[in-house]
């Protein structure tokens, strides 16, 4: 078992990669989720601003 993780002597190398490609999509969920719920409040907040100009024009 030790073998497998030390890689043939590339563990570093190896370990350190995929601990980075982890890091990043764990990085990228987040950075869309924090987008994603600031488009739908910015979203709402138009609406809500719109639909304030509607009733006041008539």
């Amino acid at each position: 078992m030790m073998e497998f993780f030390e890689m043939g002597g590339y563990a570093v190398y190896v370990w350190s990669a995929f601990g980075l490609t982890t890091l990043v999509l764990v990085a990228n969920v987040i950075f869309a989720r924090h987008l994603l719920k600031r488009t739908k409040l910015q979203i709402t907040g138009q609406i809500r601003r719109e639909k304030r100009i509607g009733t006041t024009n008539k």
